[in-house]
């Protein structure tokens, strides 16, 4: 299979295979995450644009990576603090580019907001 723009769109197969999780759990995330949303075509075939490809890479790394329970995934993208790390993670790519002590700040950025979102967490 070839790969694809990053602004394309990708079938629920592709996007499956992307991220290393089989087709039906997708859908079981669309059920649990209600901000995401997939177009959904003729015969109810799923196409995810670039946006919700980056919300379920997120939703992997919150439940497989970092641990977390559908419920508590769900709580902290519902709480904006999914915008805080995505927005922290662009950040640190953009800096790493540029040069390796701008990364070090980066990264310095970045647990700070893992530290406050572990606070938040705790205390939630």
């Amino acid at each position: 299979m070839a790969d694809k723009a990053d602004d394309a769109f990708r079938t629920i197969g592709e996007m499956a295979g992307e991220i290393g999780v089989k087709p039906h759990i997708l859908r079981y995330w669309e059920e649990q995450f209600p901000m995401l949303r997939p177009l959904k075509r003729a015969g109810g075939r799923r196409h995810y644009r670039p946006e919700d490809a980056a919300l379920l890479r997120h939703i992997r790394v919150l439940l497989q990576d970092r641990g977390f329970t559908v419920k508590g995934a769900r709580r902290f993208l519902e709480n904006g603090s999914g915008e805080a790390v995505e927005e922290a993670a662009r950040q640190d790519s953009a800096q790493t580019a540029k040069s390796p002590a701008q990364a070090g700040r980066a990264f310095d950025v970045l647990r700070s907001v893992r530290d406050r979102l572990a606070a938040a967490l705790e205390g939630a």
